[in-house]
């Protein structure tokens, strides 16, 4: 027999996500793997702040905008244990993807974590 965790239970696994997971970054492939460096101002991962989890989702409080160096494609976004290295913990399609041609800023106005 196999149970299936109700949204009381799914919003107490995300709120305990969203305290661990206090920091977005931006990757250059679609899975994730490889995060955007350099430019100046220097690209650095963002904290963020998390709304209390709602009908098994979890949304992030406020938009986030990156510095971005010229050349970058942002490919995907995702949430990290710490301002470097940690543990990535979901990864996500950005809202656009974009390549900069200069010095640039990217902005993320949201990051969404689901439990189906």
């Amino acid at each position: 027999m196999s149970s299936q965790i109700n949204t009381t239970g799914k919003n107490i696994a995300l709120d305990a996500i969203g305290a661990v997971c206090t920091y977005m970054a931006l990757y250059t492939d679609a899975a994730g793997t490889t995060e955007v460096t350099g430019g100046s101002p220097a690209y650095a991962r963002k904290a963020i702040t998390w709304n209390a989890a709602s009908s098994g989702s979890k949304v992030t409080a406020a938009s986030v905008t990156f510095d971005i160096p010229a050349g970058a494609t942002i490919r995907a976004m995702g949430i990290c244990t710490a301002i470097t290295a940690g543990t990535q913990h979901a990864v996500d399609e950005p809202p656009t993807v974009e390549t900069a041609v200069g010095q640039a800023t990217y902005a993320v106005p949201s990051f969404t974590l689901n439990m189906t």
